[in-house]
């Protein structure tokens, strides 16, 4: 195994990512990407933070995913991302361990990644995203 599993991003569930910005930038942290996920019902913003990312995820309704984590707890962390360089075979690693990923499936993610979670209650108390980037153009 070549590459490594590496901190993708640690992902904060925020009322609204216009108001949540301007802390993240006077911390130093620059605005990369921003992507609307209507299958999840969340938009996103993609803030660089060394090597790795901060993602600030603001749900489309209220009835989605966010939204509810919202009005249960509250804005804060949502989830840890580790990005893999090969999804399938970090699944199957996943299976032989007795983890298996929510809804049994791999999801799109933003910008064309394949992504995967974990419930906390398999992984001590963390929502868990398994993050495989998209291939490089040619």
């Amino acid at each position: 195994m070549g590459e490594k599993t590496r901190l993708r991003h640690v992902a904060v569930a925020v009322e609204s990512i216009d108001a949540a910005l301007p802390l993240w930038k006077a911390l130093g942290l620059e605005l990369r990407h921003t992507e609307d996920i209507p299958s999840e019902g969340v938009r996103t913003a993609h803030l660089t933070a060394g090597g790795g990312e901060v993602e600030l995820l603001e749900p489309l309704a209220g009835d989605t995913p966010v939204g509810r984590f919202l009005e249960r707890q509250g804005p804060g962390l949502h989830h840890i991302a580790l990005e893999v360089p090969d999804l399938t075979t970090a699944l199957q690693r996943c299976s032989a361990a007795g983890l298996e990923p929510l809804g049994g499936e791999v999801r799109d993610g933003t910008e064309g990644m394949r992504v995967a979670f974990f419930h906390p209650r398999d992984t001590g108390g963390v929502l868990l995203e398994l993050v495989e980037p998209a291939p490089k153009p040619v």
